[in-house]
């Protein structure tokens, strides 16, 4: 049997209006520490996203957006929040903001497998509704 490890995630949402507090979920971040596992993993649907909002800014939500990734995988040009460990990067990344690119609260939950759970988290969460 396999073991079954502690993750947490959130749901990654494009929040047009803050004042208003409505948002379109886009994608999931995952993290794992068991693992070592943390990923993000997102769809920016633009006929959906126009109609839920025709003044928004697509290329700054694609530029955050990548952004996450970027600091999930560490990579060279995640600049100084990519060079945290990945624990910190999962906090900074799911800290509460009040901009057009937010995350949900985090929720805790248990895998065999990180991956497979963030596909599923996604189909679910992002690509379902």
């Amino acid at each position: 049997m396999q073991q079954k490890h502690l993750f947490e995630y959130a749901v990654i949402r494009v929040v047009p209006r803050v004042e208003r507090e409505e948002f379109l979920n886009i994608g999931v971040i995952l993290y794992c520490a068991k693992l070592k596992f943390l990923q993000a993993k997102y769809l920016l649907d633009e006929p959906r996203l126009r109609a839920f909002s025709n003044t928004i800014d697509l290329e700054e939500i694609k530029e955050h957006v990548c952004a996450f990734e970027h600091i999930c995988l560490a990579d060279k040009d995640s600049g100084p929040i990519g060079k945290l460990d990945m624990a910190s990067r999962f906090r900074w990344l799911t800290a509460t903001r009040s901009t057009v690119l937010q995350t949900s609260k985090v929720h805790p939950g248990f895998c065999d497998d990180a991956g497979t759970t963030l596909d599923s988290l996604f189909a679910q969460l992002v690509e379902s509704v």
